[in-house]
């Protein structure tokens, strides 16, 4: 399965492909770059740039895309995107439906079972996005 995106090396790369990714709503080239980007530096990769826009792309595609392969690196991604500078801000300007689709992807993530997370873990990160 060929990828449609690099591995960005730094924070402006990871930036200018999100951006990419996030204009033309290419969900699929968005869960390739989560599914290739070590969650653990997601936070200094986003730098200050997270937006609500771009909090949505990352839920959306890791609900359609990896949730079904790989909740183990979701969860990964979900907890280490919650460290990201402005996370409060953008969390708090979601719309009901938007938390909904965080919710979703909650949802499913508890029906799945990986070894990298309890429902415990799942339930206090739910508490951090205010679900």
């Amino acid at each position: 399965e060929k990828r449609r995106v690099a591995q960005p090396s730094n924070a402006y790369d990871f930036g200018q492909t999100v951006n990419a990714v996030n204009a033309n709503k290419d969900k699929a080239a968005c869960a390739d770059l989560l599914t290739i980007t070590d969650p653990k530096k997601l936070p200094g990769l986003l730098s200050n740039k997270l937006e609500g826009e771009i909090l949505l792309i990352f839920i959306q595609s890791l609900e359609h895309y990896v949730a079904g392969k790989n909740p183990g690196l979701v969860y990964q991604h979900l907890f280490y995107l919650s460290k990201a500078e402005r996370f409060k801000v953008v969390l708090a300007l979601l719309s009901k439906n938007e938390k909904e689709e965080v919710q979703q992807l909650f949802d499913l993530l508890s029906e799945s079972q990986s070894d990298q997370y309890s429902l415990e873990d799942l339930e206090s990160l739910k508490k951090v996005y205010e679900l």
